[in-house]
C-alpha cells in the first residue's frame, strides 16, 4: 500500500500501540489519537482498568512519545454519551440487551473520529481489532473478513460498517496472534507491552446492573418472575436486570434449574423455564447492514455468529423486508436475546452483514 496519512485510534493497550508501530514501519505518516468517552462519575473513570480512562490516555502518550508520532486527545464524551450509553440504559429499560462496542466502531471510531481524520488530512483510520479489511472480489464491495487468530477475532463487531467507513478501514493486526503482539511490543519497548486487556464493557466498572441502578433507578422496579403458562414464581428486583439465557443470580429458590427465557419490560414480568425451552429454530433480525454482498433477493446459505466470541451455525437467510432478514438455523440453538447481533459469514470467513435480533421463534 503506498504510504499515506494515518489516524491510528489508540486506546493506550498494547494491540493499538502495536497497529500504530506497525504503520509507521511500513512508511505511512502515523497520527495518533486517543478518544476521550466518559465524562461522569459513573462513566470510566481514572481508577478502572477500562480503555479511555486518564491513565490509558497516558499510556496512549507514552507509546506516541516512544514512536515519535503527534498525539492528540479528542473529546467525543457528548456523542458518547448519547449515541452509546444512552442506547444502553434505553435498550436495558426495554428488555433488550445491546452491545455497546457495536455502535462505538461504527458511530465514534469510524464515524467521528474518521472526521476527525480528515480534518488533519488523513484518508484512514486505523484500529486496533483483529480483523481483515478487503475488497469482496465477487462484488467489488468493502468487506470485513475473519481475523487469523480464531481466538481474537473482532469481525463480528464490525459488521455495522458501511462502505464509506470499511474503505477507510485498517487492521493492521490482522495476521497477528495476540501473544505475537504482545513480542512486538516488548521489542519496541513500549509502555503498553504487558498491559492486561480491557473489560467487555468500557465505561461499566464491574456489574451492568449497579451502572443501570446508577443512571435509571428510578425507572426500575420490582416485579415478577413467572412461568411460561404466566403462574408466578417469585419476585424480581427489576427487568432491566436480567437477559435471556441467565440462570445465576435470579434469587429465587426452585426445585429445577431454570433460566431467563424472556423480559416483558411493558408488564415488569420476567419469564423462566427449563433449558429446553430456550431452544429456537429461528431468529429475526432488523437493521440490517449488508457489508461483503449487497442485500440478495433470495435465500442465502451461510453462517450466523449470534453472540460475541461464540462459534457461527448453519443457516438459511431470507430477506422479509427491506432492511430485516429472517434467520433459519439448520438445528436448533440455544436464544440470545433481543438486542444482540446477528452476523453472516460465508465460507470464507467474510462478513456478509447482520442485524439486531428483535424476536426468536422457539420450538414446539
Amino acid at each position: 500500500m503506498t504510504p499515506q496519512r494515518v489516524v491510528v485510534a489508540m486506546s493506550g493497550g498494547v494491540d493499538s500501540s502495536v497497529a500504530a508501530a506497525l504503520l509507521k514501519e511500513q512508511g505511512h505518516e502515523v497520527i495518533g489519537m486517543t478518544m476521550k468517552t466518559w465524562a461522569s462519575k459513573d462513566a470510566a473513570s481514572p481508577a478502572q482498568k477500562s480503555c479511555c480512562s486518564v491513565d490509558d490516555m497516558g499510556d496512549a502518550r507514552r507509546v506516541a512519545d516512544r514512536l515519535d508520532i503527534p498525539f492528540y486527545v479528542v473529546n467525543l464524551a457528548e456523542d458518547f454519551e448519547r449515541r452509546v450509553i444512552g442506547n444502553f440504559v434505553t435498550e436495558y429499560l426495554a428488555g433488550r440487551t445491546p452491545n455497546p462496542c457495536l455502535l462505538c466502531n461504527s458511530q465514534l471510531k469510524f464515524g467521528r473520529l474518521l472526521d476527525k481524520a480528515r480534518a488533519v488530512g488523513a484518508s484512514r483510520v486505523a484500529t486496533g481489532h483483529y480483523a481483515r479489511a478487503a475488497v469482496n472480489p465477487d462484488t467489488g464491495r468493502h468487506a470485513v473478513f475473519r481475523a487469523a487468530d480464531p481466538s481474537k477475532d473482532q469481525s463480528y463487531t464490525l459488521y455495522g460498517l458501511d462502505q464509506e467507513q470499511l474503505a477507510a478501514a485498517l487492521f493492521p493486526l490482522a495476521d497477528l496472534t495476540k501473544e505475537r503482539t504482545r513480542e512486538l511490543a516488548r521489542g519496541l519497548g513500549l509502555a503498553t507491552s504487558e498491559k492486561p486487556d480491557s473489560q467487555d464493557i468500557c465505561f461499566v466498572a464491574k456489574d451492568y446492573r449497579d451502572f443501570l441502578r446508577g443512571r435509571a433507578a428510578d425507572r426500575i422496579a420490582p416485579g415478577d418472575f413467572v412461568d411460561e403458562a404466566g403462574q408466578i414464581l417469585g419476585r424480581h428486583e427489576g427487568a432491566a436486570y436480567y437477559t435471556v439465557g441467565q440462570r445465576r443470580g435470579l434469587g429465587v429458590a426452585l426445585s429445577a434449574r431454570h433460566y431467563v427465557l424472556s423480559v416483558d419490560a411493558a408488564a415488569n414480568r420476567v419469564v423462566l423455564g427449563k433449558r429446553h425451552s430456550l431452544l429456537v429454530r429461528a431468529l429475526s433480525t432488523g437493521d440490517v447492514n449488508w457489508v461483503g454482498i449487497a442485500e440478495p433477493a433470495c435465500p442465502v446459505e451461510c453462517l450466523v455468529q449470534y453472540r460475541y466470541g461464540s462459534e457461527a451455525h448453519a443457516a438459511t437467510l431470507h430477506a422479509s423486508a427491506p432492511g430485516r432478514v429472517r434467520v433459519e438455523f439448520a438445528t436448533p440453538q440455544l436464544a440470545t436475546s433481543p438486542g444482540q447481533s446477528a452476523v453472516f459469514y460465508d465460507t470464507r470467513g467474510m462478513v456478509l452483514g447482520g442485524g439486531v435480533i428483535d424476536s426468536v421463534e422457539r420450538l414446539g
